[in-house]
């Protein structure tokens, strides 16, 4: 397992992009699962950087580590900001128009569906999520 810790703030998501992907490139990772996981990666470190500490700024744990059977990787996010957990949110409603729909939900949902598996624990003043991709 790798770690990447950075000050939570947008302007490091190129940073944590960087990171991630080159751990991705280890394991000759197709780039349509590299896209799904960047995309997700991006949502959720900004969802971090924007909303975890403010007004202020904190860090940003992101790990990554790949598993065997089935050929998998995990990155997990850790941040010491405000407990939040995004998966107890309802899921919005996409078959409304966008007019419709209740602001904000939409790109955690996207990560739901994109993944295999998305996990959320808070465990000793640390938001803890995980986002799974088979290989």
């Amino acid at each position: 397992m790798n770690e990447l810790t950075v000050d939570a703030k947008v302007d490091n998501l190129s940073v944590v992009l960087s990171f991630v992907d080159a751990e991705l490139e280890k394991y000759e990772c197709s780039m349509k699962t590299q896209m799904q996981i960047d995309i997700a990666v991006e949502e959720l470190f900004v969802n971090i950087a924007n909303y975890a500490y403010s007004p202020v700024i904190g860090v940003a744990t992101v790990r990554v580590e790949v598993k065997d059977d089935p050929l998998s990787v995990y990155v997990t996010f850790v941040d010491e900001g405000k407990p939040y957990d995004p998966l107890a949110k309802e899921d919005p409603d996409v078959s409304l128009s966008a007019e419709e729909r209740e602001i904000g939900g939409l790109g955690i949902y996207m990560v739901k569906k994109s993944m295999d598996a998305v996990e959320y624990e808070y465990k000793d003043g640390a938001n803890i999520l995980t986002i799974v991709k088979q290989l």
